[in-house]
């Protein structure tokens, strides 16, 4: 995933305040999941469960990104097209749909790990994170493409 989010990040990195933004957040959780998952770069030999706290850190972090993209970075896109005269095509629609089923899913581990003690037995951690990456995963493939297609339409509004 961190491979991937590099590619993205070299090619529409700069092109958008919004763009940039959007990916920001998303190399921050990017990373928090490697850390939590104890993946590349970050992988442990003798691996440990995360702490309560890691995973409630984790749970925030991911309603704050899924939020920020419902209700921040998607309006912000909206005004910048409103501005430039854009308005969104059936294929910017559908992705925004893509998006949006990939949402409850993912809150779904969050609402499962948010409240998690130390003193809770959590078996199935390593294949929810492993469900949540998946997830995340597809997300962020839909994000890319819906990125694409933004940028391509900032870079030529309507009538130019």
């Amino acid at each position: 995933m961190l491979s991937k989010f590099e590619q993205v990040q070299q090619q529409w990195g700069g092109t958008s305040d919004v763009i940039d933004h959007w990916l920001m957040s998303r190399q921050q959780l990017l990373i928090d999941y490697c850390k939590l998952a104890g993946l590349p770069p970050f992988e442990n030999n003798s691996r440990q469960l995360p702490t309560s706290s890691q995973l409630q850190l984790f749970c925030q972090q991911v309603v704050d990104y899924i939020s920020a993209g419902h209700f921040k970075i998607y309006d912000m896109v909206m005004d910048k097209w409103k501005t430039t005269g854009y308005s969104p095509t059936q294929e910017i629609s559908q992705l925004y749909a893509n998006i949006t089923q990939t949402t409850d899913p993912i809150l779904n581990f969050t609402d499962r790990y948010c409240a998690i003690s130390d003193d809770d037995d959590i078996p199935d951690l390593d294949q929810d994170l492993s469900s949540i990456g998946e997830l995340m995963e597809q997300r962020f493939e839909f994000e890319d493409n819906l990125i694409e297609l933004i940028s391509e339409s900032l870079a030529r509004p309507p009538g130019a």
